[in-house]
């Protein structure tokens, strides 16, 4: 590419974007198009030409387009573009929000019930129904409640095969202390000969 077609190329990359860049920058966003040699003669060839502004901050050199290169905007004209540029913030944020309305509706519909997993419920909830309404119905008209009398009458036989249990337990225990007097094993060998299980054995609590 020449000479004046690598100068135009910048400027007109400069005039576009319209804020400082650096060598290394204007080298980069061309996409590495030209050397980076080829990109300081362009830019100190544009700055002899005076369409392009350098300035030096430490060690590195910076370059804009010289703002004589724009036309002059009248005052109205700014007040224009700053009430178009509000317009389009407006718009901006409206559509934000209505994006993340969106995607908040959007989440709740993933998360509910698809037509046939709804149909598979409800029909499951229909087949329920009758069994449940015949429990109520039951527990309503009181079928099969246990009478007070009956009630009573099953403690007090309770109580007297507990009764019952417990002197039998004190009488085997009696017997089987008498015999491990003379057994030359533990109890626990005793147990095992003669085939005795405990109340433990047996998972039975005490009354």
């Amino acid at each position: 590419m020449s000479k004046s077609n690598v100068n135009k190329q910048i400027l007109d990359y400069l005039k576009d974007q319209n804020r400082p860049y650096s060598v290394i920058d204007i080298h980069n966003n061309l996409h590495k198009e030209h050397g980076k040699t080829a990109v300081i003669k362009a830019l100190e060839s544009l700055v002899n030409d005076g369409k392009v502004k350098e300035k030096t901050y430490g060690k590195q050199k910076i370059y804009f387009v010289d703002q004589n290169e724009f036309p002059n905007s009248k005052n109205a004209d700014l007040q224009q573009m700053d009430a178009e540029i509000n317009n389009m913030n407006n718009t901006l944020n409206d559509l934000q929000k209505q994006i993340k309305t969106a995607e908040s509706e959007l989440g709740a519909i993933d998360k509910s019930l698809t037509t046939e997993e709804a149909e598979t419920e409800l029909q499951k909830i229909k087949n329920e129904l009758p069994q449940l309404r015949s429990k109520l119905e039951s527990l309503e008209s009181n079928i099969g409640r246990v009478k007070p009398e009956e009630k009573d009458a099953l403690y007090e036989a309770r109580k007297k095969y507990c009764k019952e249990w417990q002197k039998r337990k004190r009488l085997v225990n009696d017997m089987i202390d008498a015999i491990l007097e003379g057994y030359p094993k533990t109890k626990k060998h005793l147990f095992e000969e003669i085939g005795i299980e405990t109340d433990g054995d047996l998972k039975v609590f005490t009354c």
